[in-house]
């Protein structure tokens, strides 16, 4: 299948376009941005993008929904075979205003790869435009999955959060961030609140998250990660996996061979 690039479907005469595109481990795409909303799905590998917002991790049977007009990057952990859609604001506007991953059904799946094989310029009224009508139904109605580290806008604590993204201990504290930014403990867990929507132990768990997840893609071992992130032993970080995500993290596992 050829490669299809974004930028060359901005203008297409139709709602939703359907690409597909194959890239080399460890490929990343700088920071850009959409007139279109981009539904982006890993049929194979994961994709994690970041936004001046937050940062988002789709590994297997998961897709990030991207509303348009928002510069993201993204960076591919193993080979990446991707099969996305984008959605003109005409017909995005039952989705997201923010960025989200979602869970892929098997129809939903089946219903991006056929359409990273439907016709720019497909007929409407025929079956590949019911096919697209199909496809934006089922995005809708996708659920949401709780993987999502939003950033702060203040520029400190900002610097802050990334800092922990490049090296996260699950061990970390509040008196050690509010030290850290020559804040008292009740400032900071307010201003932390305020500016992620999230308290600070829901933050970190999200952002240990969403690093061991391209980590457990890649084929690294469970107790590697774990003992990375802090954990005293294996077992209490795959608790914690699965109470958010629903599931043990051997499933996310894959053999290192698989993204070669």
């Amino acid at each position: 299948m050829p490669q299809r690039h974004p930028d060359d479907y901005e203008n297409v005469p139709r709602p939703v376009v359907g690409i597909g595109n194959d890239y080399p481990s460890s490929f990343e795409l700088a920071e850009h941005s959409h007139r279109r909303g981009q539904f982006l799905y890993a049929a194979r590998g994961v994709v994690a993008v970041s936004t001046p917002f937050g940062a988002w991790v789709a590994p297997a049977e998961r897709a990030v929904w991207i509303p348009a007009g928002t510069p993201h990057s993204v960076r591919m952990v193993g080979a990446v075979q991707t099969r996305s859609v984008l959605v003109a604001p005409s017909a995005s506007a039952a989705l997201a205003e923010r960025c989200r991953v979602v869970a892929v059904s098997p129809l939903l799946r089946q219903l991006l790869v056929e359409a990273a094989e439907v016709p720019a310029e497909y007929d409407e009224r025929g079956r590949d435009g019911l096919v697209m009508d199909l496809l934006v139904a089922e995005i809708c109605r996708a659920p949401v999955i709780p993987i999502l580290v939003p950033f702060p806008r203040l520029p400190a604590l900002a610097k802050r959060c990334h800092r922990f993204l490049e090296n996260p201990r699950v061990g970390e504290t509040i008196d050690e961030w509010s030290g850290d930014l020559a804040m008292n403990r009740r400032r900071f867990t307010r201003l932390f609140r305020r500016e992620t929507g999230m308290s600070f132990s829901e933050w970190r768990q999200q952002a240990c998250l969403s690093v061991a997840l391209p980590r457990l893609a890649a084929g690294e071992s469970v107790t590697a990660i774990a003992l990375d992130l802090g954990y005293d032993a294996p077992g209490n970080f795959a608790t914690m996996f699965k109470r958010v995500l629903g599931m043990p993290p051997s499933r996310y596992r894959q053999p290192l061979s698989a993204s070669s």
